[in-house]
């Protein structure tokens, strides 16, 4: 996206969509990973409220890479057509 970005010359509110998801991406991630190591250590067996604690994680970070897609389609789809 940064590379895109660059090439394409988006304005600064582009920049500002662009970086805010890269940043709501990466602390999901970091939420999801905390929460899977603490669920790891208070639950070293299998459980199903462990299991249900890590699918909700995991599925914060996939919703922040669904909306980080739609947003750089927003993005970047105009700087695109404009090429073509």
């Amino acid at each position: 996206a940064v590379a895109a970005g660059f090439a394409l010359g988006i304005s600064r509110v582009d920049w500002l969509a662009i970086v805010l998801c890269i940043i709501v991406v990466s602390a999901a991630e970091v939420v999801n990973t905390a929460i899977e190591s603490a669920v790891d250590l208070a639950s070293p067996e299998w459980h199903e409220l462990a299991r249900a604690a890590k699918d909700a994680a995991a599925g914060a970070v996939l919703l922040a890479s669904a909306g980080s897609v739609i947003v750089g389609l927003i993005v970047f789809a105009p700087y695109v057509l404009d090429l073509l």
